[in-house]
């Protein structure tokens, strides 16, 4: 399982390449001049120098000033690194890396931070081949890559929040780090009820995780809050993936009609497939590309309008009709549209 998922997670990388075929330019390290400096809003500054996340450098997006946005968004980004056994997770120095981390997470930005400001750490993400090693070392560098997430998480809300509304976002790792947040750090009441909504989008979410940890709860409709929206896309033909494996459940929200059962919604609904590039720019939209549904047994979401053939998998091995890396693309304009929704419901 661990070398499904190291398989899984190399198809994230792999997706870059595909999206170029859209009008993706070669991301570089300039691009992180769109960061603004962290503002100190504290008069601790000892204590605030002990994290490294008071180093504007280990921050892909820090948006401090208000101009006038309601919310604040804590983005997680996909893995981008491969990693080896010298080298397991990801280097906070490593220039190369992070410029395709931002370029990542410049992909799903425009989502999200209409109305918000947006924070997105650098962190020291796993490695591909990680996965591939003893489940003890393995959970040992996940430990540390969530170590960092918390950290830049805790340092967001002691300098930046304020009391603000959040919205956590990621995807296939990031979400993975998104759902591990909602669980270590939303246990408080205090939390919770800052909580606008988490798109943990394309990660499973299980029944046994919900009810071991209350505070996090599927989303159950359109604008229901403090909830995670989660779901993985695929064909109707699969019955296994590498994400979500025969005999296994997940629990799911259809972006289109925003119902947790078998309710067809019909590609009308569709507001818009994007495919975007590094730099975040839409190369490419389609309107009602295609209907989904929820499948009752695996909990996985199946898209009813489109040949596999016509959207491949960025590596064979993932199998024809598992559509993980267009989880986003297909369901943006959708996607889009609900955070506002459900911030309009929190803030009402």
């Amino acid at each position: 399982m661990k070398k499904l998922l190291s398989i899984l997670l190399s198809a994230i990388i792999a997706s870059a390449v595909l999206f170029s075929g859209c009008g993706q330019q070669e991301q570089t390290s300039s691009t992180s001049s769109v960061q603004t400096e962290p503002t100190e809003q504290t008069t601790d500054v000892e204590a605030e120098e002990s994290s490294i996340y008071s180093d504007s450098e280990n921050w892909a997006y820090y948006e401090n000033e208000q101009n006038g946005k309601k919310a604040d968004v804590f983005f997680l980004c996909p893995t981008v690194f491969g990693g080896s056994a010298d080298e397991m997770n990801m280097s906070l120095d490593d220039k190369a890396t992070k410029a395709n981390f931002l370029g990542a997470t410049n992909m799903e930005k425009g989502i999200y931070d209409g109305e918000c400001r947006f924070f997105a750490p650098y962190y020291r993400q796993i490695g591909l081949s990680v996965y591939a090693m003893d489940e003890a070392v393995c959970s040992e560098q996940l430990d540390k890559a969530f170590a960092d997430v918390k950290e830049a998480f805790e340092y967001y809300m002691k300098h930046c929040n304020n009391g603000r509304p959040i919205i956590i976002a990621g995807f296939s790792q990031g979400a993975d780090m998104s759902i591990r947040l909602i669980k270590e750090c939303f246990a408080d009441e205090s939390r919770q009820k800052l909580l606008v909504a988490c798109y943990a989008i394309g990660w499973r979410l299980t029944e046994e995780e919900t009810s071991a940890y209350p505070q996090l709860k599927a989303a159950q409709g359109e604008s229901d809050t403090g909830v995670v929206i989660s779901f993985n896309t695929e064909a109707e033909s699969v019955n296994s993936s590498l994400l979500v494996p025969s005999g296994t459940k997940t629990l799911s929200i259809n972006p289109l009609n925003w119902k947790t059962d078998s309710t067809p919604a019909d590609k009308s609904e569709n507001l818009g497939a994007c495919f975007t590039d590094y730099s975040g720019n839409i190369t490419k939209e389609i309107n009602n590309l295609t209907g989904a549904y929820i499948e009752k047994t695996r909990g996985t979401l199946k898209v009813t309008d489109i040949s596999a053939k016509d959207y491949p998998p960025s590596i064979d091995i993932m199998g024809e009709g598992v559509y993980h890396i267009y989880d986003y693309q297909f369901f943006y304009r959708n996607l889009e549209k609900n955070v506002k929704t459900r911030l309009n419901a929190y803030l009402s």
